[in-house]
């Protein structure tokens, strides 16, 4: 990185490449006013902003690496940029609003059409972001998620949530490049990421940011290494991850357990039983959702601390629910009110959240008395001591921004995106103070910067239960690249998705086709959907159960090189499923490839994620040759080819001259 003063401005480049040039004529950095409006809706946003003033800055005076800016010339200096070189390839522009009244900042960064830019959290659309506008907010992502679809417009029509391509529970306002740098601002302000223009990509932030960090390395792997231990990195994941599946059910303990036996008797490995409705059931319009008091309900599951001793002596793990909301009809949302520890409206009273026919108060994560006894009180006490073994950690995405006031005096609309990582951070520390890092997991959907540090397992959130393009199978494709580029490590979803609305169901098809890729994935996990008596679930059929202990099987025969992935995720920040340019960066054609991923360095798996298909069209990279797993075909790399793909053989390639050979060559054996 090299700073340099030229005539009426000034320039940035790295790799000899300008990368900010800010001059009269073509000024790089904006400030403004502007007046947003904000509606909220069930997790749903409408955000709209009225920019009252937006202004070019003038470079007033450049002294060594500290340059004021101002209004005009001889005017009073508005902001005060360092650019402050961390060494030949970092660098953080750490600025210093000087005028309080602005709240609105824009920075320009050089473009050109041949770039590709890649990142801004969990993305479940597009992975190459070049060409559109992201808004970085976290949110419901949507129901269907495309305006030309008829489930997103009755979802819109409805309950305003069906949501668009860029909607996501987990934001970031970081991207990189294929220049080999990747931008950072460190703000938990609104942002839109703008990357449509050719010549440039223009990052729109609604404060004045502490400041930008701009890394760079030689190679796209050096590159993440280096984001992971900016924003962190997660532990390994618990030995008994490897043994198998975990079953999603929630029908109470007869129906639960007895179908987990079910699983067992047809030679189906599991791992664990994940039963959500372990605190009880609430009916809805949506379908079967929680009883929001996290305390076990004894009246669904008698004899669960005798259920969870049971199967731990079959190595078999339990698992829960919690999110950060209680509802106001359950107990402990009496015991919290009576203690002060939720968020507060205007009139001082709990700031209530609907969450869909039900409504809930938001706990204040901000207060240490608030952390302190959820993590005694319901992470360790109720969950934790009953020998629960992980939980999902449910939303975090819905702090509202009007009418609520928090204890640390932050406003809401700057701490609404950095609730995610606050509340990862709860669970984290309920578990490490448990001395139980390495043993217990959660997993979580929402997400914000500093959320790698502490979430140990991103789950893709709420797909259809389908093969829709924006909110279907392939998806969570893109979800887990996007985030992997970004520190996080480990990605999952729910096998046949979640969501079942407006005469959409889950098919067998379906189902099979998401175990196929969920083999190849570092954790599997079942779901039974919003509606479980509308969908197909894994034990309706012979065939089905079949086929997903076939699956299974293979996803822990692949434990030996997936622990060596593990490994790589914990010493260097590499996630264990990667775009193919992460070690084919010669090879252009792969920097748009998003259905597509490698499963570590060796293994390259393409699901299929279309309705009715019997063959795949696959990519195979540049420079290698690679072997159809399923035939033990030899085909180099370089070239699009068509395979045969049955519900069972997805497309999976493996390197010649890996040091797995041996192992992949055996998948096809497995039975």
């Amino acid at each position: 990185m090299k700073l340099e003063k030229i005539e009426k401005g000034f320039v940035l480049k790295h790799n000899g490449k300008v990368l900010i040039n800010h001059t009269i004529d073509s000024p790089a950095f904006f400030i403004g006013k502007g007046i947003e409006t904000i509606k909220t809706y069930r997790g749903n946003f409408d955000i709209t902003d009225e920019i009252e003033e937006r202004i070019p800055l003038y470079v007033s005076e450049i002294n060594n690496n500290q340059i004021s800016f101002s209004y005009e010339k001889e005017s009073a200096i508005l902001l005060v940029i360092r650019f402050c070189l961390k060494n030949d390839k970092d660098i953080v522009l750490e600025i210093e609003n000087k005028q309080e009244y602005y709240n609105r900042f824009w920075i320009r960064v050089n473009s050109d059409s041949d770039e590709k830019v890649w990142g801004c959290g969990e993305q479940m659309s597009y992975f190459n972001l070049k060409g559109r506008k992201f808004p970085l907010w976290t949110s419901e992502p949507g129901v269907g998620r495309d305006k030309s679809t008829e489930i997103t417009f009755l979802s819109d029509k409805y309950n305003k949530a069906g949501g668009d391509y860029y909607n996501t529970n987990y934001p970031q306002p970081t991207f990189l490049s294929s220049y080999h740098y990747a931008l950072h601002i460190d703000t938990s302000a609104y942002c839109e990421f703008n990357f449509k223009n050719g010549d440039y990509h223009e990052l729109e932030v609604w404060e004045i940011p502490n400041s930008i960090e701009i890394y760079s390395d030689d190679t796209f792997l050096d590159l993440v290494e280096k984001l992971s231990l900016r924003f962190g990195r997660q532990l390994k994941l618990p030995e008994w991850i490897y043994n198998g599946i975990i079953l999603g059910l929630k029908g109470g303990e007869e129906n639960s357990f007895s179908r987990l036996e079910n699983a067992i008797q047809h030679n189906i490995p599991v791992s664990g039983l994940w039963c959500e409705d372990w605190a009880g059931i609430r009916e809805t319009s949506f379908g079967k959702r929680l009883f929001w008091n996290w305390e076990w309900s004894k009246k669904r599951y008698p004899n669960l601390d005798k259920k969870i001793q049971e199967l731990r002596n079959k190595n078999i793990r339990f698992l829960a629910y919690v999110s950060p909301y209680l509802c106001e009809d359950g107990d402990l949302f009496k015991i919290a009110k009576q203690k002060g520890l939720f968020a507060l409206n205007n009139n001082e009273e709990v700031a209530l959240v609907d969450f869909g026919e039900f409504y809930c108060g938001v706990l204040d994560f901000t207060k240490n008395d608030t952390r302190k006894w959820f993590k005694e009180e319901i992470l360790k006490k109720n969950l934790l001591n009953l020998g629960i073994s992980g939980w999902m950690a449910d939303f975090g995405e819905y702090l509202p921004t009007e009418d609520i006031f928090l204890s640390n005096g932050v406003d809401a609309r700057l701490m609404h995106n950095a609730w995610p990582t606050l509340w990862a951070s709860v669970n984290r520390e309920a578990v490490q103070e448990s001395g139980l890092e390495g043993d217990v997991i959660f997993f979580m959907r929402s997400g914000f910067t500093g959320s790698q540090q502490y979430c140990p397992l991103l789950w893709a959130g709420d797909q259809c239960v389908d093969f829709s393009r924006h909110d279907g199978l392939n998806t969570v494709i893109c979800g887990a690249l996007s985030s992997g580029l970004l520190g996080n490590a480990y990605h999952h979803s729910d096998i046949g998705g979640y969501t079942s609305l407006f005469g959409l169901r889950r098919t067998k098809e379906v189902f099979e086709r998401w175990i196929d890729m969920a083999a190849f994935t570092p954790v599997m996990r079942t779901h039974e959907g919003n509606r479980p008596d509308e969908n197909f679930q894994f034990d309706q059929d012979e065939t089905t159960l079949k086929h997903m202990g076939r699956m299974v099987r293979i996803y822990k025969h692949l434990v030996p090189y997936l622990k060596t992935l593990v490994d790589e995720a914990f010493n260097k920040g590499y996630p264990v499923q990667r775009p193919l340019f992460l070690h084919f960066e010669n090879d252009i054609n792969t920097y748009d490839i998003q259905d597509q991923y490698l499963y570590g360095k060796d293994l390259l798996v393409a699901p299929v994620h279309k309705q009715g298909v019997s063959e795949w069209k696959v990519y195979l990279p540049a420079g290698t040759t690679w072997i159809d797993v399923w035939n033990n075909q030899q085909i180099q790399g370089g070239q699009y080819i068509t395979v045969p793909a049955p519900i069972g053989k997805p497309p999976v390639f493996y390197r010649k001259g890996s040091y797995w050979t041996d192992l992949f060559k055996q998948i096809a054996d497995i039975e």
